[in-house]
């Protein structure tokens, strides 16, 4: 494999100390063969879950210009482009002139929107005026999309709380031009032992989609950076697959239970005496450096099963 095989550029945040954005996604990418650059839409101390941030972030100039010198140096030919957080309406705007400059270069290149905007729980974490860009502008460039539930939601306008509901929003997706949608977690199970699922859907060159599903253990903590990681996972094992939805999906979900596992260990070790007491935020932090044979060599355990349309 070449470098030019696979050559990544990742827009997303960056934190100095902690695993969230391009510092959750870089080092599993790098794992899996790929060559990655890396454009922070924001550096910061910390993320922001903490009580203390400090930092800057990039403006819609800065990230032009970074481009430009790039264009510039003709070192502007990529395999694969990746965004996550996005937080200001005028960078998400300049984002979508960088997709259109890339894929000029390269009309092969394979543009994956994580559309970071929030969560079932928080809600929207980004300003509203993002929502209209992503559905206008940002989607019909994307390739692949991985939404989680509340922003598969979000993007489709559309209320998702059945399997119907979410292959529906999916759809919705694939008619906008996106070639595979995954639901990177939803809150659909229906059995009693705490489960998220994971639904991914490919549009066939015929017009027919090929949908499947995964069923993963719902740990009894919070983390963040598991959307990035998650994204970046899946992007990898897509292209080392050659667009094998069910086996990257298994590989992506083996590889998050076996980081998110080794996290918890971490924290309940941090709690000697009450596991339900809150521990440290940087206990927290993803296990990723830890993870390297997990990431490399994923045990798969949990089997995805394709659904009957």
């Amino acid at each position: 494999m070449s470098d030019m095989e696979a050559r990544i550029l990742s827009v997303q945040s960056h934190v100095v100390s902690g695993y969230v954005g391009n510092k959750s996604a870089t080092f599993p990418l790098q794992l899996l063969g790929f060559e990655v650059d890396a454009i922070n839409s924001v550096q910061f101390s910390n993320h922001t879950g903490y009580d203390h941030v400090r930092g800057q972030k990039l403006d819609s100039e800065q990230l032009w210009d970074l481009v430009e010198g790039l264009q510039k140096n003709n070192l502007h030919f990529y395999t694969h482009l990746i965004n996550g957080y996005i937080g200001s309406k005028s960078f998400l705007e300049c984002f979508g002139k960088v997709i259109g400059v890339l894929k000029e270069a390269n009309p092969e290149l394979l543009y994956v929107c994580d559309p970071v905007m929030g969560d079932s729980g928080p809600g929207m974490y980004v300003p509203a005026e993002l929502l209209p860009i992503y559905r206008s502008t940002i989607l019909p460039l994307a390739d692949i999309c991985l939404p989680n539930q509340f922003e598969a939601e979000l993007l489709t306008e559309r209320k998702i709380t059945c399997e119907a509901d979410a292959i529906e929003a999916m759809n919705i997706l694939h008619d906008k031009g996106v070639g595979t949608v995954v639901l990177s977690s939803t809150e659909l199970a229906t059995g009693d032992v705490p489960e998220l699922v994971s639904l991914a859907s490919q549009k066939r060159s015929d017009g027919s989609r090929k949908v499947v599903r995964i069923h993963m253990p719902k740990l009894p903590r919070e983390f963040t950076g598991t959307g990035d990681l998650f994204t970046a996972l899946f992007t990898a094992w897509l292209y080392q697959t050659k667009g094998d939805i069910k086996v990257s999906l298994e590989r992506t979900v083996a590889t998050m239970q076996a980081v998110l596992k080794r996290t918890l260990d971490k924290v309940y070790s941090s709690l000697p005496e009450d596991k339900h007491a809150d521990p440290p935020k940087q206990a927290l932090e993803l296990k990723l450096i830890q993870s390297k044979h997990d990431i490399e060599n994923p045990e798969v355990k949990i089997q995805a099963e394709e659904v009957s349309l």
